[in-house]
Order: C-alpha cells, then structure tokens, then sequence
C-alpha cells in the first residue's frame, strides 16, 4: 500500500491578511486638500474622480507591498512613489506603519519639496 503524501498549498493572495497600517501626515493631508481644491477647479468631476480612483489604487498598492517603490533617502528610509505627471506620493515604512509624508504637486519647484521635507 502506498504512502498518501500531503503537500500543503499555498493560501491566495487576497486572503492574506494585512499587516499594515496607512498614516497620514497633518501635512500630507494639507497638500491633498490643496490639490483636490485646485483640480476642483480646472479639472471635471470625472477628471477628479479618476484621480481619487488612482490615488486609491496607488495607496492600497503601497499597503499591500510598502518596498515596492524606490527608496529616495536611505537614513530617513523614504520612498518616492509617482502617481500622475502632477503629483508624486513620499512616504516611510516604519515598523507595520506606512506614513505618508507629503503629495507634492510636482509643478512646484523642487525646493519647496526639499523644504517641506525637513
């Protein structure tokens, strides 16, 4: 008689539980706020709410895998995510938090990121 073996299998993806957890910055939260109110005004409703989907997407992408994006600044473990030609995600992994630094309008000038950052 034959050994049955048992090989375990794997559990999918979308079952896995998440360990972490998004924070937001009180200034990464400010810079949404001015974004959304400027494209409040020049973009259309369907404009806007692509760009929430995309923001979403994007945030549920970095909770799901928060090292796929490069890092930016090895000491302070900062990572730069590129959501759309106008705006670009910075945010840190610490411990089980992913915290969300700062949305840049990258049509600023790069010192006020620098700035913003400090």
């Amino acid at each position: 008689m034959e050994k049955e073996e048992r090989i375990p299998t794997k559990q999918p993806v979308n079952s896995m539980k998440n360990t972490y957890r998004i924070i937001w910055s009180e200034l990464a939260l400010s810079n949404l706020k001015e974004i959304v109110s400027y494209f409040e005004s020049q973009w259309t409703e369907k404009e806007l709410q692509k760009f929430a989907q995309l923001l979403d997407k994007r945030l549920s992408s970095i909770e799901r895998n928060p090292h796929l994006f490069p890092l930016i600044n090895y000491s302070e473990n900062m990572r730069r995510s590129v959501l759309s030609k106008q705006t670009t995600i910075f945010y840190q992994v610490v411990n089980t938090d992913i915290r969300i630094i700062c949305l840049f309008d990258n049509r600023q000038n790069p010192q006020h990121l620098k700035n913003q950052l400090l």
